[in-house]
């Protein structure tokens, strides 16, 4: 798993602010277990990523939970991501791009950069290795 965690010492206030964005990540992470259209594991990622400048003591808890912590530990030790979850995550990315793109988002320029940042994030996605 990264341990590659460095507190941010000498700054409290963004430290608190990334320890609350961390707690809130995880929440919302938690979440989106259970509702379908809230990405648990980019939020459990964002948590991990504000505990580990934050919080050393909540970055383990994190990695050590034994329901979050192998969401995550693929992608943070570069061992790759569940087929399943990589097939999960495009299909939801181009379901809510779609679905914002035609019904709520009216200039078409922003239409445009919408299918645009689409793509990139695909690509991204298929080019993550596959946990085996």
């Amino acid at each position: 798993m990264c341990t590659d965690s460095k507190i941010i010492t000498g700054k409290p206030l963004l430290r608190w602010a990334l320890f609350f964005t961390g707690v809130l990540g995880t929440l919302l992470g938690i979440l989106g277990i259970f509702l379908p259209l809230l990405p648990t594991v980019p939020l459990l990622l964002l948590a991990a990523a504000c505990f580990a400048r934050s919080s050393d003591r909540f970055y383990r808890w994190l990695l050590d939970h034994n329901r979050l912590g192998p969401m995550i530990s693929g992608y943070l030790d570069g061992s790759g991501i569940p087929l399943r979850a990589k097939i999960m995550a495009i299909a939801l990315l181009w379901l809510s791009i779609t679905l914002s793109a035609f019904f709520f988002v009216p200039l078409v320029s922003v239409k445009f950069l919408l299918f645009a940042i689409a793509i990139g994030v695909t690509i991204y996605l298929v080019r993550l290795p596959l946990l085996e």
